[in-house]
């Protein structure tokens, strides 16, 4: 290529990336979806991949040097799973395309097929100086935003903790110089300038509020303090009344309160259950931050081994601080097997009692453990971790994360780990 025709190549690459960063903005700016969005594969023959981004720790030690850089870094490793996890040919019009097909979508009221978890611990709230969280919050959920790709989230211990103040502040070189954010940001006014968190429910509230491809909720009100406590449904791209899949998000608290899932957390999931899958026809698959107790009793001991699939094994499992009914609840309850993507409640009383016999494993998908990558059965259940995702946080083990596959025809649900390097390992398959 010539001197000319390389100018030429690289002045159109940088246009297209400036525009298409002023039409991403406009994304942004796009009032918020009705409540009861659904979820939709592209087609019958199209899987619904879902990548789960775990404690990526946004905002640690932010008045450092090294901190912001680790949030460049986290940056990079979502952004390299999905080009990998949804690849396009032409490097330079990646950004390009990506926005425009969001667009597209948006305009019909459609979502691409990919959907993107944040599994907790977006931000280390607990290192962040000001009123500011949100706007750490929103450079975590950049990378799947600019790509048109939807996402929910869910609460983490460390997404409201408490400002901690470090010993360090009070030697001589004295307590860091506050920098207080421009005026026509999510945190302005002298009165939020100073050493104070942002609550779950604010933080809830910014996201849902300022971007049109958020599915998160606050949840009922009666769980508060706990926030993030609802539920998605993957429906059939061939009978939009028909679910595939059934996607709760729990809070497991932690940060501004205890680490648990309440026993209300459990009744709401019980009554909601009834209500949308009274004869566990649908599979159901959960998502929470802090692992419950059991995942101590199941965990690998000395490396990992059939029937469990992962590579990392490398600290003890960090569980929630007591068990309120959930687990109990989630062994008891079985999801039937649907078969070609319709449900047990759709055929006859008589296939109906044999198919009962084949039950889906319910999969529960948590992080926390950074060290921690497995999954593991116990009883009808699949207990999973996560992939660290983020370069915040402890721990200097490889970054990647956990793909959960959800195939219609027939029925599958299979995930694996898609490092920050490309690499996949740990396939599993979670469906029988």
């Amino acid at each position: 290529m010539t001197e000319t025709g390389q100018f030429l190549f690289f002045t159109s690459c940088l246009y297209i990336i400036i525009y298409s960063l002023i039409i991403s903005t406009v994304v942004v700016a796009l009032p918020t979806k009705p409540e009861g969005y659904d979820l939709r594969p592209g087609a019958a023959d199209a899987p619904f991949k879902i990548a789960l981004f775990a404690d990526l720790h946004f905002g640690e030690a932010e008045s450092t040097e090294w901190g912001p850089l680790q949030d460049v870094n986290s940056t990079r490793v979502m952004s390299s799973v999905l080009d990998h996890e949804t690849p396009v040919s032409k490097p330079c019009f990646h950004h390009f395309i990506n926005v425009h097909i969001a667009i597209i979508y948006l305009m019909n009221g459609m979502y691409i097929a990919e959907f993107v978890i944040y599994l907790g611990d977006v931000i280390t709230a607990n290192n962040i100086l000001i009123r500011n969280a949100s706007l750490y919050w929103d450079q975590a959920i950049s990378p799947t935003r600019a790509r048109g790709i939807p996402w929910a989230s869910v609460f983490g211990n460390h997404d409201d903790a408490a400002f901690e103040w470090p010993i360090e502040w009070f030697s001589a070189p004295g307590i860091p110089k506050i920098h207080c954010p421009v005026a026509n940001s999510s945190c302005s006014g002298k009165e939020d300038c100073s050493f104070q968190g942002t609550q779950r429910l604010e933080i809830m509230k910014n996201e849902i509020e300022l971007n049109t491809l958020s599915h998160s909720r606050y949840g009922p009100k009666g769980l508060w303090p706990s926030v993030s406590n609802y539920v998605l449904q993957v429906l059939s791209s061939e009978d939009p009344k028909s679910a595939v899949a059934f996607l709760y998000f729990l809070d497991s608290g932690g940060g501004s309160y205890p680490e648990v899932i309440s026993g209300a957390q459990a009744e709401w999931f019980r009554q909601k259950a009834l209500e949308i899958n009274p004869d566990s026809s649908v599979p159901e698959i959960i998502f929470w931050h802090i692992p419950s107790r059991v995942y101590e009793k199941v965990a690998p001991k000395f490396g990992i081994h059939k029937p469990c699939v992962g590579s990392l094994n490398e600290e003890q499992v960090a569980p929630q601080e007591a068990e309120m009914g959930m687990m109990k609840l989630l062994a008891e309850r079985k999801s039937a097997k649907c078969i070609s993507g319709v449900g047990v409640r759709n055929v006859s009383l008589k296939y109906n009692k044999r198919l009962q016999s084949t039950h889906h494993q319910l999969a529960i998908f948590v992080g926390h453990n950074h060290g921690l990558d497995w999954c593991c059965p116990h009883k009808e259940l699949w207990l999973c971790f996560a992939r660290h995702t983020g370069y915040g946080g402890y721990g200097n083990w490889d970054r990647g994360a956990r793909i959960v596959e959800i195939t219609q025809k027939p029925f599958s649900v299979k995930s694996w780990i898609r490092m920050e390097d490309g690499n996949v390992h740990s396939e599993v398959v979670l469906s029988p």
